[in-house]
């Protein structure tokens, strides 16, 4: 993956402010861990996910 990422991060309803390099960083290891399962498409465009602490 050569290309940068759009990341946006909000926690509790506050979106947390980042910058290009930490958008890239998070951005390309949620993707690369993502991409290699099986089921998503190589041409994807968006990916949501949510992440709750265990109770």
């Amino acid at each position: 993956m050569d290309e940068n990422v759009d990341l946006k991060i909000v926690v509790d309803g506050e979106e947390v402010d980042v910058n290009a390099f930490v958008q890239n960083i998070i951005g390309r290891a949620i993707v690369g861990s993502v991409c290699v399962l099986k089921g998503v498409k190589e041409d994807w465009a968006e990916m949501e996910l949510t992440v709750r602490k265990a109770k």
